[in-house]
């Protein structure tokens, strides 16, 4: 087996080349880009951390009763914030948010256009499904390198990380969405007259609004899986007492900040499961 190891494809020095190309010749372009995402995350930074914690919770739990028409859910997530708040977490937990619903922004404006033009074009899919799938099965960890490299340290490269990670949830649901749209749907919608665009805004994106709303919600709690990842490499929030509890052997912080962790995971399924029973 000498001969098959003596001459070693060079996937690590071909992929170590093209970005320190990208690196010399788009310094540019990623510079503009950290600009505009700290932009964005310092802005919904100090829309959650500027009132007082309590008229933040009474807003989400407002949102929570426009979005399920419940009181239990409502309950939950009001009382899943007044734990968090008797834990003494919650500028991690604002800064958690803030990482998932930056990138729920940043997938949902990319995904969804990526997903409508995938099913109106199957060549373009079958194009798209190898990249897809290395960037769901590549090992997170790994993202964290190139973001590091482009982005320096802090809640940007944490950010990129996490939305490479989580973009083909919504590319891929709102592709399954639009293309299983019924075909005398379209040919009903064509026979009185209706345009390519017409027929998108007014038959096609109505079908798939529930795919495209999993989409949503996927991207919320992939999101938020990522917050540990995120924290090494200078990401703020939740991620940060759990990295710190696993380098001090922490018992006790890891489960408190872990235990709070979860109970966001379960507030923000609450809230968005318009599928549940009520």
């Amino acid at each position: 087996m000498d001969w098959l190891t003596e001459t070693k494809i060079p996937v690590g020095r071909t992929a170590a080349a093209i970005f320190d190309w990208l690196q010399e010749n788009g310094a540019w372009f990623f510079d503009g880009l950290a600009i505009a995402m700290e932009a964005m995350i310092d802005a919904i930074l100090w829309v959650l951390q500027a009132p007082p914690p309590l008229l933040v919770v009474a807003v989400f739990v407002a949102i929570t009763w426009g979005l399920r028409r419940s009181w239990k859910p409502c309950l939950l997530v009001g009382l899943g914030f007044l734990f968090i708040l008797n834990q003494g977490y919650w500028e991690e937990t604002t800064e958690s948010l803030t990482l998932v619903l930056s990138a729920c922004v940043v997938c949902m404006a990319v995904g969804v256009p990526i997903g409508i033009a995938a099913a109106h074009r199957p060549r373009l899919y079958a194009a798209m499904r190898p990249v897809l799938d290395l960037m769901q099965t590549l090992p997170t960890f790994v993202y964290l390198i190139p973001a590091i490299v482009f982005f320096g340290i802090g809640m940007v490269p944490g950010l990129i990380a996490t939305v490479i990670f989580v973009l083909p949830a919504p590319i891929r649901l709102t592709y399954l969405g639009v293309s299983s749209t019924p075909l005398p749907l379209l040919e009903a919608a064509r026979a009185f007259g209706a345009t390519a665009q017409q027929v998108l805004w007014k038959v096609e994106l109505p079908y798939a609004a529930p795919q495209i709303m999993a989409g949503l919600t996927q991207t919320i709690m992939l999101s938020l899986s990522m917050v540990v990842i995120a924290a090494l490499v200078g990401a703020d929030g939740l991620g940060v007492p759990v990295v710190r509890a696993l380098n001090q052997v922490n018992t006790s912080l890891g489960f408190e900040s872990g235990i709070v962790i979860v109970v966001v995971a379960i507030m923000l399924d609450r809230m968005l499961n318009r599928g549940a029973a009520k």
